[in-house]
Formats: C-alpha cells, sequence, structure tokens
C-alpha cells in the first residue's frame, strides 16, 4: 500500500471515531468547499489576481482591516 492510500485509510478510520458534531461539520465544510472552486476552471486573470494578492501578503503589502475600516467610517 503506498503512502497516500495508507494516509486516506487512517483518515477515514479516524473519521468512524469522531463523535464530536463540529469536527463533522468541519469536515463537511473542507469537502464542501473542494466542490465550490476549481483552480484549474477559473479563468487567467482571476489565477493572476488571486496569485498576485497572496504575493503582496506573503511580501507584507497590506493593510490592517481596522485601519481601512478607520478611512471609511463616515460612510459604514
Amino acid at each position: 500500500m503506498d503512502t497516500l492510500q495508507k494516509e486516506k485509510k487512517e483518515l477515514l478510520n479516524w473519521i468512524e471515531s469522531v463523535e464530536d458534531p463540529q469536527i463533522l461539520e468541519d469536515i463537511r465544510s473542507v469537502r464542501e468547499s473542494q466542490k465550490a472552486i476549481h483552480w484549474d476552471s477559473l479563468p487567467d486573470e482571476i489565477k493572476e489576481g488571486i496569485q498576485k494578492g497572496r504575493k503582496d501578503a506573503k511580501d507584507g503589502r497590506v493593510t490592517d482591516h481596522k485601519e481601512v475600516r478607520k478611512s471609511y467610517e463616515k460612510w459604514l
């Protein structure tokens, strides 16, 4: 059995033993999110925007949410 198959089997066994409804809901959410958007199906311009945003965040070119809210406070 290869490593991936072994890991899947371990996860399945663990899921079967889970009793916490929140954990099961979290697993369900992950499954649903995988159905929702598939990277390969996104248009190139969307992929480029996401990649740019990730790079900006990694390089520290971000603005804290609280700062942005302050600047728009009069309209909110």
